[in-house]
């Protein structure tokens, strides 16, 4: 995918999730900034990641050297996957944390563990 046209799908789930977050203080907008930012990229590169699993599954036949038998072993994209994934949630987590009491948790907005957002 060419880096115009990712910075176009940041930028929309950039918009996306402040929008979902507009009601985390004043106080701590700025910290929510670049968790924002960096839940976007990530949600941007997961998506990309789960069309390349999708077409070329998660495990490849690899061998060491021509002498040795081929084995399945789990893609990288399929490791950069699930540590990409782990790192997405943990920032969901975060800014869902820094929500006021108070705001509904409704399907319109993030649920209390984020899990919504997904």
């Amino acid at each position: 995918m060419a880096i115009s046209e990712r910075d176009k799908l940041v930028n929309k789930e950039k918009n996306r999730l402040t929008q979902l977050f507009k009601d985390i203080p004043d106080g701590k907008k700025k910290v929510v900034e670049g968790l924002i930012v960096q839940a976007a990229r990530l949600r941007v590169s997961l998506d990309e990641l789960w069309q390349d699993l999708t077409n070329n599954g998660d495990y490849e036949e690899f061998t060491q050297s021509e002498k040795t038998p081929s084995y399945e072993r789990e893609r990288p994209a399929a490791k950069l996957y699930n540590a990409r994934d782990l790192a997405y949630q943990r920032i969901i987590k975060q800014l869902s944390d820094l929500l006021p009491e108070g705001i509904p948790k409704t399907n319109d907005g993030p649920s209390a563990d984020g899990s919504d957002l997904l």
